[in-house]
C-alpha cells in the first residue's frame, strides 16, 4: 500500500518542480490547478494502460489499475502544465512569463505612442545610449579636468544624433520586411497594423535628415563621415535591390561594423573632440571596440534564431536557417567565449598601464561564468527558450558597457 504512495508523490514533485521553478507566481497558480483539478475523463482511459499479468489475483489487478490511473493522471497534467507555462505560443500564460522572455516589447493595440515607442525596437536603443554613456565616461575618467557643464547640452545632441540614426536603421527594416515580420515579429507596430506605412516612412524620413543635420552641425569631418557611413550601411542592409540581410555574412558584417567599430570608436573620440582633447590613442577604445565588433556578429547570428519560420518561408537565408538553432547557440557561444578569453589575454600582455588588469580580468571571467549559464540553460527545441536565451545575450551586452569605465 505504502509503494504506489511513494512512486505517485515522487512523480509529483519531479513535475511539480519542473514546471514550477520555470513561471511566475500566477502561472505557478494555474500549474497546481491543472494538476489537481484536471477533470478525470480528460486525462485518464483505460486504454492507455499497461498491459497487466493475467496471473495476478484480482485485488491487485484493481490496487495497481488505480495506482497507475493516478500516476498517469498526474504526469499528463504535469506534462501538460509545464508545456503550457514553457511556450510562448500559449497566449493564455504568455502574459505572465517573465520579462527575460523576450527581448522587447511584445504588447500591441496600447495606443499610437506606445507603437511608436515599439517602432524604436527599443533594446537597441539602451545598447546605443549604454554605448554612448560608457564611451563619454571613459574619456572623462582619463581626463577628469577636461569635465566642463557647460557641454553638456553639446553631448546632449549628440546622443539624439545617435538615437536618431538608430531610429532610422531599425525603421527602414520593419518597413521592408512587414511580411516576414508578421509571421516572426507580429507584435512590431507596422506588423500589428498599429503603424501605417505612411507615418513610419514620415518618421524614418525625419530621424535621417535630423540625424545628418545634427551631426554636419555639431561634429567635424571625421565623425561626420563615420555616422554618413553607418547610416548607409544600415540602409543597404535592409533595402531592395541590394537587401544585403539575405546573405548571413553580409549582413553580419554590416552589424558587427555599426554595433562594433564605428559606435565604440565614433562616440570616444567624438567625445574627446567636443571636449576639446586632442586626438589620442586608448588601448581601452581600441579593445572595446574590437571586442564589441565580435559581439555584434554574435548579435547578427543569434537574433536570427527566433526567426526561422519566416526566413524559411520568404528564402531569407541565414545561419539559424542553415544550422539550425542548436549548433548557432554553440558557436555563437563560442565565438563569444573566445572573446572574454582574449579580453584576460590582452590585460595580461597589455602594459601594466594600459588597463586596470583586476577589473579587466575579474570582470570578464564573470561574464565568461554567466555565458556558459546561459548556454546550458538553452533548449534549442523550445521557442520561449530560444527568445530567453537572446534576451540573455543582450543582457551580456549591456553588462559589458557597464564593465567598458572601469576596465
Amino acid at each position: 500500500m505504502l509503494w504506489p504512495l511513494l512512486s505517485i508523490l515522487k512523480s509529483l514533485v519531479s513535475g511539480l518542480r519542473t514546471a514550477l521553478f520555470s513561471a511566475t507566481t500566477t502561472a505557478r497558480l494555474r500549474v497546481i490547478w491543472t494538476c489537481f483539478f484536471l477533470p478525470e475523463s480528460s486525462s485518464s482511459s483505460s486504454s492507455s494502460l499497461p498491459s497487466m499479468s493475467t496471473q495476478r489475483r484480482q485485488p491487485q489487478l484493481m490496487m495497481s489499475n488505480k495506482h497507475d490511473i493516478t500516476k498517469s493522471h498526474i504526469s499528463r497534467s504535469v506534462a501538460v502544465s509545464s508545456e503550457a507555462v514553457l511556450e510562448s505560443e500559449n497566449k493564455d500564460l504568455a502574459e505572465f512569463l517573465p520579462s527575460s522572455s523576450n527581448v522587447e516589447d511584445t504588447a500591441t493595440g496600447k495606443g499610437i505612442l506606445r507603437s511608436l515607442y515599439k517602432f524604436t525596437r527599443p533594446h537597441t536603443i539602451r545598447g546605443t545610449i549604454l554605448a554612448s554613456i560608457a564611451g563619454v565616461a571613459r574619456v572623462l575618467l582619463e581626463s577628469p579636468k577636461a569635465l566642463n557643464w557647460q557641454l553638456l547640452p553639446r553631448a546632449s545632441l549628440g546622443m539624439l544624433t545617435l538615437l536618431l540614426g538608430n531610429i532610422y536603421i531599425v525603421g527602414i527594416n520593419q518597413i521592408f520586411d512587414e511580411k516576414i515580420d508578421k509571421i516572426n515579429k507580429p507584435f512590431l507596430p507596422i506588423a500589428a497594423g498599429e503603424l501605417s506605412r505612411k507615418l513610419a516612412w514620415g518618421v524614418v524620413m525625419a530621424s535621417l535628415m535630423g540625424g545628418l543635420a545634427l551631426c554636419k552641425a555639431k561634429f567635424g569631418p571625421l565623425i561626420f563621415g563615420l555616422y554618413s557611413f553607418g547610416l548607409t550601411i544600415g540602409t543597404v542592409y535592409s533595402i531592395p535591390p541590394f537587401y544585403l540581410k539575405q546573405n548571413p555574412v553580409a549582413a553580419g558584417s554590416i552589424i558587427a561594423t555599426v554595433r562594433g567599430f564605428l559606435l565604440n570608436f565614433g562616440v570616444y573620440y567624438a567625445a574627446r573632440e567636443a571636449l576639446s582633447l586632442p586626438f589620442k590613442w586608448s588601448p581601452a577604445a581600441a579593445f572595446i571596440a574590437r571586442f564589441m565588433t565580435v559581439f555584434a556578429m554574435v548579435i547578427a547570428a543569434t537574433k536570427d534564431l527566433p526567426d526561422i519560420k519566416g526566413d524559411k518561408e520568404y528564402g531569407v537565408e541565414t545561419f539559424a536557417t542553415r544550422m539550425g538553432p542548436k549548433k548557432v547557440a554553440l558557436l555563437a557561444c563560442l565565438a563569444l567565449g573566445s572573446n572574454y578569453i582574449h579580453a584576460v589575454a590582452t590585460a595580461l600582455l597589455s602594459p601594466a598601464d594600459a588597463f586596470r588588469k583586476s577589473t579587466m580580468i575579474g570582470g570578464h571571467a564573470i561574464l565568461a561564468v554567466m555565458l556558459a549559464r546561459i548556454h546550458s540553460m538553452l533548449d534549442p527545441d523550445s521557442q520561449l527558450s530560444i527568445k530567453q536565451f537572446y534576451a540573455r545575450i543582450w543582457n551580456l551586452f549591456y553588462l559589458e558597457y557597464a564593465l567598458y569605465p572601469f576596465i
